[in-house]
């Protein structure tokens, strides 16, 4: 591979991280989480994709590509030989707020309930509640309108909030549908990965693209329609002709086909 200005990396990297990032926020993945999966699969990729003879990377190098110390390194590798989770789970400060307006003695009434709590003043109070949960450096009015928002607190009457809900969840998202932004996004990626990574003799992997950017806004409706219709009648002819090519598995006592995963995606491109 060639080599690059890492500005060049750093920039290209910006444009796919910001969706990525996007939807982490909508599920409520926190800093310290996107944190500690990144350490995580630095040192996975530097382990496996840069050893030499088919060998593993040592810890040694694996830190001077990762940037990472050894000990980090080493604490990532048994943590994982360990099969503990990968990333620990934070709660965010919203969390936060919310699990201690539903466990800590002062914010819960005689029956175990989560008292209505004025915003200030004296006694229990949701100001004293930010400030033991971690967030009162943030303005009063920035948690209660986020939190307003999602449904996890109201305002009753008297002026008072009343708590709703036990955990803050910025936004319903479909389970399935994030599977499979994470199995899109990965499969081209990796497209890419070996288009860029490729020797002369490798054959590049098809990625193209068609668009343009003076497509007035108001027809976007009809080139939706254009692109269902067309993607998937061509999605329909490449799903024939791999189930046409498809082998069944072979038993366990005879040699079987060497067999890869092969496919086709097609999507829409709109800013």
């Amino acid at each position: 591979m060639p080599s690059l200005e890492k500005d060049t990396v750093i920039h290209a990297t910006r444009r796919w991280l910001r969706p990525a990032i996007y939807v982490l926020l909508l599920c409520g993945v926190t800093w310290n989480e996107f944190c500690a999966l990144a350490k995580t699969i630095y040192v996975e990729v530097a382990t496996v994709r840069f050893g030499k003879r088919g060998r593993p990377t040592n810890v040694s190098r694996t830190a001077m590509l990762t940037g990472l110390t050894r000990r980090d390194v080493r604490a990532v590798r048994e943590r994982a030989a360990s099969g503990q989770p990968a990333v620990t789970i934070y709660a965010s400060k919203a969390s936060q707020i919310l699990s201690r307006w539903h466990l800590d003695p002062e914010f819960i009434d005689k029956r175990g309930a989560p008292r209505a709590l004025p915003l200030e003043g004296d006694g229990p109070t949701f100001m004293e509640l930010l400030r033991r949960s971690g967030a009162g450096d943030i303005p009063i009015t920035t948690v209660t309108r986020e939190l307003l928002n999602v449904k996890a607190i109201r305002k009753r009457e008297d002026g008072r909030l009343e708590v709703l809900q036990r955990n803050y969840i910025p936004r319903a998202t479909d389970e399935q549908l994030i599977r499979l932004w994470g199995t899109v996004l990965g499969d081209v990626a990796n497209t890419y990965v070996h288009n860029i990574t490729r020797s002369g003799r490798t054959a590049a992997r098809f990625e193209r693209a068609a668009k343009n950017e003076q497509i007035p806004l108001e027809l976007a409706p009809e080139f939706r329609a254009f692109l269902e219709r067309e993607g998937q009648a061509f999605l329909e002819r490449v799903d024939a002709w791999l189930t046409e090519h498809q082998v069944e598995p072979a038993p366990a006592n005879e040699d079987s086909t060497r067999t890869t995963r092969l496919g086709a995606g097609v999507y829409q491109i709109q800013d």
